[in-house]
């Protein structure tokens, strides 16, 4: 028992004295669960005890041994402590699962032995209740993987034996082949290169044991596309275009020696491999994270177990959690403490004068906890009829119905300079009584043009967008919604109905901007699967005429990176700089929609580290591609979606109970562990996880030193919650031109010039890089 502890029952016994049936009160307070506290040094048994007529009793904070039956019929032997396994222990469930490890404060947290009633077994590696680490997991089937696991996820180098005798040996993303990998048939037949979500795709060699015959080209979807040449064991080759359009495929023969033709089909190649499938493998039956714990909490008899999650999660809805820090709560049931008001009274009253001597360190609650913040309302208003941009909506969605519907399909992704000229451009007329091209409308005459639409038309392709989708989400019947206020830069931002993309008026310079960079930055989003940088989707312009008056109003096509099947609960802009970083709202008028900024940040954010490593690489790449092309003013968008809340509105800090006298209820929107589970044990819905999309990890609370005003990263404070993040590098149309040089110079005499954003791109990059790797960190 802690000195702490001794001195807060020396308080309540000083208390008790007072009442008249003290000795009462005493036994039923103090009457909590019996147990034998072994230690390596000290092995008294439960029996030796009982012969002497003591009783052991372990209070709160001590690390002890138990063994016991759960009620519902689960069983647990180990180390235990503060009503948590703690240490190295054994639990079986009623179901069959069974685990053998270490545990840290109910966590499974170390190396530990997970087994399935159906012969499954992991060994390995466990963080917060996720296989996590180096680990194998043998299947009942008798699959085998060994390597590396990120919550529960294959991630990193391993080798997989499938049950039918295939080997996989090389990299993993998110429980799939990925980068360069190697992968072994039964037949002694093997592909060795470039794998993307577990597929073949890239770069790579394959190799028939049958008669030794190999290809070593370029791959798509398991199958040779691109430039590839096709060796036999005697020498010749056949070196061509491959592709599963027998139209698109061309190529030459070059025998060995001094044979003739060959009569050959390079379609055998095809069929041949069509043959060699990749094995998914098994589904892991039931995560370890999803498993539930029975923890008896108290010795009272009737009271029933609480239920958490091996992660530490208190199960919402069931048993208010023992607060060791109110110890002197009553609660109903048999043998509960009867505790009036005058005594409670004069307990905390103790408890004040023993702090005040020093005896015991302050027991009084944590600052205010954290509050989800107000749910903001469905952004923007709808664009009806009498509306003063109805007409414009209208005239926009005529024209990409008419644009994205007559386009052929892309054929490649290689494209020829000329795609790129600005001058690369279609006016079409869209008169009310329609053309043999266009549809008659209600809407004045207007003009419509697509800038480079064969770039955008690849663009979506690249970005795996269906045209249909794309026509329906922006020209279906739903009105676009138009956002309340325009932009810092005079802009007007539209969101179309089921939030998928936006739509954003531009100013001639940054149309300019965009087409100038468009080649770089077609190639280095195709370069780069991951970026961080916005999706552009389409570049067009309408031009209205009203008399004699004509004005043009451009506009490009976005994804809406907040599109998340999870709400977001706070939004940050960060930019890296000081002056000006903070929102000027009122803290009654901030709620889920408020764009917070740099200096209302309280947060840093911890990535796994396989996570936190490609996040590294990607920000650099974005960032060095920004710089080449001289953008500045560019910001990431973060958005956070808190997984644990009680129904009051109070965020769960990670692994703490739910806070005493609430209940959660299970209907509340949120996403729970079990949520995150399915996700990560659903192969369909992997692709939805990716680097700044629906991201777990956590979120450490800082707080800033009140002596400085203007420091961007708080203080940790060692308060951590469980996040899901989105994040993505917006507005990059800025580039240093000469009014922003005017406005650094003039800034810079009246702040400090490191304090303002408006700076060259390359210092700009540095400072923008310096202050996210301060943000983001790897998680311990």
């Amino acid at each position: 028992m802690s000195k702490e502890q001794s001195c807060v029952l020396k308080a309540w016994e000083v208390t008790m004295r007072k009442t008249q049936q003290a000795k009462k009160r005493a036994n039923s307070i103090f009457g909590t669960v019996p147990v034998a506290l072994q230690t390596d040094d000290d092995a008294t048994t439960t029996e030796e005890n009982d012969d002497e007529g003591s009783t052991n009793t372990s209070s709160v904070g001590e690390l002890y041994h138990e063994e016991r039956v759960l009620p519902n019929g689960d069983y647990y032997t180990g180390q235990w402590y503060d009503s948590f396994p703690h240490g190295h222990g054994k639990y079986l469930w009623t179901d069959g699962c069974m685990y053998i490890g270490e545990w840290h404060n109910g966590k499974t947290m170390g190396k530990g032995k997970f087994g399935w009633p159906s012969g499954a077994m992991y060994e390995g590696g466990f963080k917060s209740g996720y296989m996590d680490g180096i680990g194998t997991y043998t299947g009942p089937s008798g699959d085998t993987y060994k390597g590396q696991w990120v919550m529960n996820l294959k991630h990193g180098h391993g080798i997989k034996s499938f049950a039918n005798g295939d080997v996989y040996d090389g990299e993993w993303r998110r429980g799939l082949q990925e980068a360069q990998g190697k992968y072994r048939w039964r037949d002694e037949s093997y592909y060795i290169g470039e794998w993307k979500n577990g597929t073949i795709c890239g770069k790579g060699t394959f190799v028939w044991s049958m008669d030794g015959s190999r290809y070593d080209g370029f791959w798509d979807d398991g199958f040779p596309s691109g430039n590839g040449t096709f060796k036999w064991d005697d020498g010749s080759f056949y070196v061509g275009h491959w592709s599963k359009d027998p139209e698109e495929m061309n190529g030459t023969y070059y025998p060995s020696g001094n044979e003739g033709t060959l009569e050959w089909d390079p379609k055998e190649v095809f069929d041949n491999l069509s043959e060699y499938k990749i094995c998914s493998g098994e589904r892991v039956p039931v995560l370890p994270s999803q498993k539930k714990l029975s923890v008896w909490n108290s010795s009272k008899r009737g009271e029933k177990p609480r239920r958490i999650s091996v992660d530490g999660r208190v199960s919402v809805g069931l048993d208010r959690a023992f607060e060791k820090m109110n110890m002197w709560g009553s609660e109903s049931g048999e043998g509960a403490a009867d505790i009036d008001s005058t005594t409670r009274r004069d307990l905390d009253a103790e408890i004040v004068r023993l702090e005040a001597e020093g005896l015991i360190q302050s027991l009084r609650p944590s600052p205010v906890p954290m509050r989800l913040p107000k749910a903001g309302k469905k952004p923007g208003e709808t664009i009806s009829k009498g509306h003063r941009n109805y007409e414009l909506m209208l005239n926009l969605q005529l024209g990409i119905r008419h644009a994205v519907g007559k386009q052929a399909q892309v054929v490649t992704l290689d494209l020829k300079h000329s795609a790129f000229d600005p001058k690369e451009k279609l006016w079409t007329r869209f008169p009310p009584e329609g053309t043999k091209y266009t549809p008659p409308h209600q809407s004045s005459e207007f003009k419509w043009k697509d800038y480079c639409p064969l770039v955008f038309r690849s663009l979506r392709k690249l970005f795996k967008v269906d045209p249909a989708d794309y026509m329906l989400s922006i020209c279906g019947n739903d009105a676009l919604r138009e956002l309340s206020s325009p932009g810092k830069s005079g802009s007007f931002f539209y969101l179309t109905n089921d939030d998928r993309y936006m739509i954003k008026t531009m100013k001639k310079s940054e149309t300019k901007v965009l087409l100038r960079m468009l080649a770089a930055y077609y190639n280095h989003v195709r370069a780069f699967e991951n970026t961080l940088v916005i999706r552009f989707y389409g570049l067009h312009c309408v031009k209205l005429s009203t008399g004699t008056i004509q004005k043009k109003v451009r506009f490009v096509i976005m994804g809406n990176l907040f599109c998340s099947e999870y709400s977001i609960h706070r939004r940050f802009d960060l930019k890296g700089s000081s002056l000006g970083r903070t929102t000027d709202k009122p803290e009654s008028e901030i709620n889920s929609n408020t764009i917070l900024k740099d200096l209302d940040l309280n947060f840093i954010f911890r990535l796994q580290k396989a996570w936190f490593q490609e996040f590294i690489r990607q920000v650099d790449k974005d960032c060095e591609f920004l710089e080449q092309e001289r953008i500045m003013d560019y910001s990431l968008l973060v958005g956070i979606h808190f997984r644990e809340a009680s129904v009051a509105g109070e965020l769960i800090p990670s692994g703490a109970r739910t806070p005493i006298g609430e209940f959660e209820d299970e209907t509340a929107p949120r996403l729970s562990r079990v949520d995150v589970d399915q996700l990560l044990s659903d192969p369909t819905r992997w692709a939805s996880i990716r680097l700044g999309g629906n991201m777990p990890a956590r979120a450490e609370r800082t707080m800033r030193r009140s002596d400085c005003e203007f420091q961007l990263v708080g203080e940790p404070t060692g308060e951590y919650y469980e996040v899901v993040m989105i994040f993505g590098i917006i507005d990059i149309l800025q580039d240093y031109d000469i009014s922003k040089k005017l406005e650094h110079a003039y800034k810079s005499i009246q702040y400090d010039p490191t304090s303002i954003s408006a700076v060259d791109p390359r210092l700009y990059s540095r400072r923008f890089r310096d202050f996210i790797f301060k943000v983001f960190t790897e998680d311990d």
